[in-house]
C-alpha cells in the first residue's frame, strides 16, 4: 500500500487525520487476516507551498519541514496510527526521482519548456482513466490543485511538470536532467515503484488527489516501466469540514490535532469521532461529533471494566465483517455499542468477554480502552 503523505508546511489537521485513519484500518484488517503488509508513505519536504511559507516566516525551509514532519509523526502516534514501513522524504529520494525523470526523457515522453521538463500526457493512453473526468474538468482541477494548465508553450494544458530547473534562491540538486528539483507527481511515482514495484495493491489518499496527483503519478510510472497498472486499486478518503464550511488554510478554520490534544481532547475521542462516518463521505466536524465520541469512549471503557459480560465473539465477528465491507466504520462502532450497552445494562456470564472486546477495539479499530 502506498499512501500520499503531507507537505509539511503546517500542522496536522483533522482532514489529514481522517485520511490516515482510513488507511490505518486497511493496514489493521490486512494484518488481522494474516497478510504481510508493506506500507509506504512519502513526505513532500520540498515544494512550492513549503518554500513560500518558509520565505513568509523568514525561516529556513529545511527547518520548517523537519519541525512539521516531526509534529505530524507525533500526532499520528497519538492517534494510534501504525507507522508505515517506509516513510520517505522527497529530499532523500531526489536521486531516484531524477532517475525516473531521465527514464521518461529517454523513452520520449518529455519536452523542455524554458528549461523546465514536462511530461506529455499523450504518451500514456490510459491517462484520465483513474478519475474518469472529462478534459474541461481535469483542466479546472489541475488549476485548483497545483498544476499550471495556462502556462504558454505547453503541448497540452494537462501536461505536468517533472523537473523544475534551478532558479535563484530555490533549492536545487544536480541530476542527469540538469540542476533543479522534482515536480510533485513524479516524486510519488518513484518512491512507490522503487519500494513496491508495479501493480501494488492500494494507492491511497484524500479524494482531492484523484486528479491530478494520482492520475499523473500513475502515468509517469506506467510510461517509464512499460507496464500497467501502477496500482490495482485506488482508494480515496472524503474531506472534513467545520460546522458546515470547508476546512482550509485560506479560511483559517483548520482544526489541528495538536491543538485539540493541547486542549485536553483525548486522541481516542478524535479517532472515534472521525470514524463515526464513512471514510469516503465528505463530512463535518462539529462539537456534537466530539461530544458523541467522548460519550461512546466512556461507555466502552466502563463496559470492558466489568468482571464479566455477554459473549463477545459475535461482536468480534460483526466488527470484522463490517470493516471488510468497504470500511463500514459506523456499523463496526455500532456493533461494539450493542455489546457495551448489554454489558452495562444486564451484564453477562462470560469472564473473557470484556478482554476480548477491549482487544478487538484496539487491534481492529485502533481505540485503546
Amino acid at each position: 500500500m502506498y499512501v500520499c503523505g503531507i507537505t509539511p508546511y503546517d500542522a496536522t489537521h483533522l482532514g489529514h487525520a481522517a485520511t490516515y485513519l482510513a488507511f490505518d484500518l486497511i493496514n489493521r484488517i490486512w494484518r488481522d487476516n494474516g497478510h504481510e503488509v508493506m506500507y509506504v508513505q512519502n513526505v513532500t519536504d520540498v515544494d512550492d507551498p513549503l518554500l513560500e511559507r518558509a520565505e513568509r516566516d523568514g525561516e529556513d525551509w529545511r527547518d520548517l519541514a523537519e519541525r512539521e514532519t516531526a509534529l505530524f509523526r507525533d500526532d499520528m502516534a497519538a492517534l494510534d496510527v501504525l507507522p508505515p514501513d517506509h516513510f520517505v522524504g522527497a529530499v532523500e529520494a531526489v536521486d531516484e526521482i531524477a532517475e525516473l525523470v531521465d527514464r521518461l526523457r529517454t523513452v520520449g515522453a518529455t519536452y523542455d519548456l524554458g528549461g523546465d521538463l514536462y511530461f506529455s500526457v499523450a504518451a500514456e493512453p490510459h491517462f484520465g482513466s483513474i478519475g474518469g473526468y472529462d478534459a474541461e474538468t481535469m483542466r479546472m482541477l489541475a488549476a485548483e490543485r497545483g498544476g499550471d494548465p495556462d502556462r504558454p508553450g505547453k503541448k497540452d494544458p494537462l501536461d505536468p511538470l517533472l523537473w523544475r530547473t534551478q532558479r535563484p534562491g530555490e533549492p536545487s540538486w544536480d541530476s542527469p536532467v540538469g540542476p533543479g528539483r522534482p515536480g510533485w507527481h513524479v516524486e510519488c511515482a518513484a518512491i512507490a515503484v522503487n519500494r513496491l514495484g508495479m501493480s501494488f495493491d492500494v494507492q491511497g489518499g484524500g479524494n482531492d488527489l484523484a486528479f491530478p496527483h494520482h492520475e499523473c503519478s500513475a502515468a509517469h510510472a506506467q510510461v517509464a516501466s512499460g507496464e500497467w497498472p501502477f496500482a490495482r486499486h485506488y482508494v480515496h478518503a472524503g474531506m472534513i469540514g467545520l460546522e458546515g464550511a470547508k476546512m482550509s488554510k485560506s479560511r483559517g478554520n483548520l482544526v489541528l490535532v495538536s491543538r485539540l490534544r493541547a486542549d485536553g481532547v483525548e486522541p481516542a475521542e478524535m479517532r472515534l469521532g472521525l470514524l463515526s462516518a464513512h471514510y469516503r463521505s465528505d463530512r463535518d466536524w462539529t462539537s456534537d461529533v466530539l461530544d458523541e465520541a467522548a460519550g461512546r469512549l466512556a461507555r466502552w471503557r466502563a463496559a470492558v471494566t466489568q468482571p464479566t459480560g455477554p459473549d463477545a465473539r459475535p461482536t468480534l465477528q460483526a466488527v470484522r465483517e463490517r470493516l471488510a465491507d468497504d470500511l463500514d466504520t459506523p456499523a463496526a462502532l455500532a456493533a461494539v455499542d450493542t455489546w457495551a450497552t448489554a454489558a452495562l445494562s444486564h451484564g453477562g456470564d462470560d469472564p473473557a468477554a470484556p478482554a476480548l472486546t477491549r482487544d478487538a477495539a484496539h487491534a481492529l479499530i485502533g481505540v485503546r480502552l
